[in-house]
């Protein structure tokens, strides 16, 4: 067994098409755990292996390895960078005990850049800063720099100056050490020692010089001796930017180039030398399944074993794959307990993922990233335990879905598609299946389009059977906005016995909410007992069908006060076809409306997109309700009509070059403008 301290995991962090899978492949190839370094353009990446990833060429689901180097064993999570899949990062960013935050030369520091940043320093997580791309054209390390010191929350210190940038980016001076080292070009990995370049001689100082400051500043002790002296030892500077990774307060930035593989070895001996093992990290505090009492675990493998499963793949061969990251004890045999449901679970073999591949391995221990398949109850969020010491770990919030369409399938196998659809609701919390049932639609809700449409492709590629995706109707209401008396009769003589129905009705609004209230006012016999539920019958039914354009009307109350009967030819149907013709005339002259959802929705962005944001919302005919600020942060509270928001996931990326986010609840119904109401009438009336 794994020497707990010996271990590392680590989540790779960073903007799309920033070099995180590159940079991983690289680490790998260095490390001797795959035998060729693959890359992400060709698909021959071994962390992007599902061909939606590989058509894409990019990462959409957190991927999972494993390497030794120098008798320590890493846990590698890579991590999406793309907006639709951020839930796996903020998870990732939750369980794991350090990041690697990578940030490419040449784009810098970009909106997806700095909600990765937030995850990181929300959950106080340590993390190397490696700014990757420094092979291609336009690579500025300095411009880099500045840029994640002025716009990010993560303090960087410059550990590795690179010696060249584009084509002529060939080594790095290692600043703690205050020795220069030269990349082989055979793509091996290593590095050979050389002497400082001449003309990097200042500038090494003055690096060398902010490294010992700012380490200094985050102890007491040090910042002493360094005012005094001027200078830290080597092992003062070592063991004081371990510390302060450790409590988040600086993080090392080192270079890269991973696809010529320049930059892995140095990065390999760094995770070892200053990312923190689990059991360096504080006890981890749950609760008692059973007692409302804090209950902790220190990350040691004489605890008893517990873990927090934080990710389930849908496999339609291998079933239900459920992945947890052990926090204590260790993990052996062929059962567990999980708290969260109160029951024990059956397991036939642990396994290391590595890539698309499994590792059975007999027994796990802290820090590790290890994953089951097929059990029964066990889903994402749930925690994992010994019985005889159980403990219910806090799981991090999904995201919530920002956008919604309507799901059908393509050649009508619904049945299929949906349980296709259940089983991936296990696999992404993100994503949620509704009704719609005012206009009779499945809605499938998830953070955007893309996301929706991977999805789409992947039930495809596993479960045989294709979804179709439409823009949801909305589901409006008509409802009435005066009083009127009416009468409803119905009179039909066809030889035989006829039908006769005969109602007088008063209607008049209430309250949103209300539904429709009837009462029956009817005095003597003027239209029995029997007859008189029918009515009511037929003013519902009419209600539901809707009068302007078919949608459902709401908030009526109808009192029925006068009517008469046939002794022979009345009935109930007669009676339910009265109540209907009577309603609908009665709506006519009381005035119709239509009525709109309206959805109340909280906008984050940065302070220079407050003006183009306002000025959209407003022309969706929206209303500001207020504004918040935070750090680098205004938060926009508007009402916005939902008809005109369903594309707003896409549109608010292209406002705020990705660092825009939102979230969108319902709020309430309000009367569509004539103007708007005519046009939808028109297109209902069209269709028809």
């Amino acid at each position: 067994m794994l020497e707990t301290n010996m271990v590392r995991n680590i989540a790779i962090v960073g903007h799309n098409n920033c070099g995180k899978t590159s940079l991983a492949e690289a680490l790998l190839y260095t490390a001797g755990k795959i035998k060729r370094l693959g890359k992400v353009d060709n698909g021959s990446s071994a962390m992007d292996y599902e061909e939606e990833e590989i058509s894409r060429n990019t990462t959409i689901n957190s991927s999972f390895h494993n390497y030794t180097w120098k008798k320590h064993t890493i846990f590698l999570v890579d991590t999406p960078g793309d907006d639709n899949f951020l839930n796996e990062t903020l998870f990732a960013t939750k369980v794991c005990d350090s990041a690697i935050f990578t940030v490419g030369a040449v784009l810098g520091v970009k909106g997806q850049t700095i909600k990765f940043a937030n995850f990181i320093a929300d959950a106080r997580l340590p993390c190397i800063i490696t700014i990757t791309k420094m092979d291609r054209e336009r690579a500025n390390f300095e411009k880099t720099v500045t840029e994640i010191q002025e716009q990010l929350p993560i303090k960087p210190v410059v550990i590795q100056l690179p010696i060249g940038a584009e084509e002529n980016f060939k080594g790095f001076v290692d600043l703690l050490e205050n020795k220069a080292y030269l990349y082989a070009d055979d793509n091996s990995g290593k590095m050979s020692a050389a002497d400082i370049p001449a003309d990097m001689s200042e500038d090494v100082e003055i690096y060398r010089e902010s490294l010992m400051e700012s380490v200094a500043e985050t102890d007491d002790e040090l910042i002493e001796k360094f005012l005094e002296e001027g200078e830290l030892t080597h092992a003062e500077l070592v063991e004081g930017l371990k510390n302060a990774v450790l409590s988040a307060d600086i993080a090392p930035v080192t270079v890269s180039a991973a696809p010529l593989n320049k930059g892995s070895e140095s990065l390999l001996n760094t995770i070892n030398e200053l990312l923190p093992s689990p059991a360096d990290k504080p006890d981890r505090e749950g609760t008692h399944p059973d007692k409302e009492e804090t209950v902790t675990r220190k990350p040691s493998v004489d605890e008893k074993f517990s873990a927090l499963v934080f990710k389930t793949m849908a496999d339609p061969y291998a079933g239900r794959l459920t992945i947890f990251r052990v926090y204590s004890g260790i993990l052996s045999g062929d059962s567990f307990y999980n708290s969260s449901k109160k029951t024990s679970e059956r397991f036939g073999q642990l396994y290391l993922l590595e890539g698309k591949d499994q590792k059975p391995v007999d027994k796990v221990g802290p820090g590790a990233m290890v994953a089951v398949a097929k059990l029964k109850e066990t889903v994402t969020g749930d925690s994992l335990c010994d019985a005889s010491a159980p403990i219910v770990y806090p799981c991090p919030e999904p995201l919530k879905p920002v956008i919604s369409f309507a799901v059908s399938a393509k050649q009508g196998d619904e049945e299929k598609l949906f349980s296709s659809i259940t089983k991936m609701l296990d696999e992404d919390r993100t994503l949620k299946l509704t009704r719609e049932q005012n206009t009779g639609e499945v809605l499938l809700s998830g953070v955007g389009q893309i996301h929706l449409e991977v999805l789409s492709s992947k039930i495809k590629r596993k479960y045989g059977v294709e979804m179709a995706l439409s823009t949801p109707k909305i589901p409006y209401r008509e409802t009435i906005k005066g009083k009127a008396r009416v009468q409803g009769k119905h009179k039909k003589q066809s030889g035989g016995r006829g039908q006769y129905g005969d109602c007088w009705i008063e209607i008049e609004p209430v309250e949103s909410g209300s539904g429709l209230i009837f009462e029956d006012k009817i005095v003597g016999g003027v239209i029995p007992q029997t007859y008189r539920p029918a009515v009511e019958k037929g003013i519902q039914e009419a209600m539901e069908k809707g009068v302007l354009a078919g949608y459902p009307v709401v908030d009526i109350k109808a009192v029925l006060v006068d009517g008469s009967f046939h002794n022979v030819d009345s009935s109930e149907m007669a009676f339910k076809i009265a109540g209907s013709l009577a309603f609908k005339k009665g709506a006519q002259e009381a005035g119709l409306v239509m009525l709109e959802p309206i959805m109340e929705i909280t906008v984050k962005i940065g302070k220079d997109n407050v003006g183009d944001v306002m000025g959209d919302l407003n022309s969706r005919r929206g209303k500001v309700m207020g504004m918040d600020s935070e750090e680098n942060f205004e938060i926009i509270n508007a009402q916005v009509p939902m008809a005109e928001i369903q594309t707003y996931a896409n549109d608010l990326t292209s406002m705020t070059g990705g660092l825009g986010s939102f979230s969108i609840n319902f709020s309430h119904y309000e009367e569509v403008p004539g103007m708007i109401a005519e046009k939808i009438i028109a297109a209902t009336n069209t269709e028809e």
